[in-house]
């Protein structure tokens, strides 16, 4: 298991980040990142991600195996623990979406990406 960092804000710039809540093993957070922008590869040991698009269209690209799934403002996705993903904006303008993280640990485990 690969030793990641428990905030990875540093990593990556967005438009705006916000924290809705954060208990021992839970944490919701909210991002809004321009069509430039996005959540670079990564993975988490212990999290699982669960994405809901609140305005703007994303598309999370998912390895182990390959895909990519676009999803429009309402519409969620989940990514287990241990699946390297990458969130980008799949629209014209700002996308808004929740990540709802948990059950355990958080960390962010950076990843060299698709290859």
């Amino acid at each position: 298991m690969q030793q990641g960092v428990p905030d990875a804000s540093h990593l990556y710039e967005v438009e705006r980040r916000e924290r809705y809540g954060a208990r021992p093993g839970f944490r919701i957070g909210e991002l809004q990142i321009s069509t430039t922008q996005s959540v670079p590869w990564h993975y988490h040991n212990n999290v699982q991600d669960s994405f809901f698009v609140v305005e703007g269209s994303i598309r999370v690209h998912v390895q182990n195996p390959d895909d990519s799934v676009l999803l429009a403002r309402g519409e969620t996705f989940t990514v287990a623990p241990g699946r390297p993903h990458l969130v980008t904006n799949a629209g014209d303008s700002s996308a808004t979406f929740l990540v709802i993280q948990g059950f355990g640990e958080y960390d962010f485990v950076p990843t060299e990406g698709n290859r």
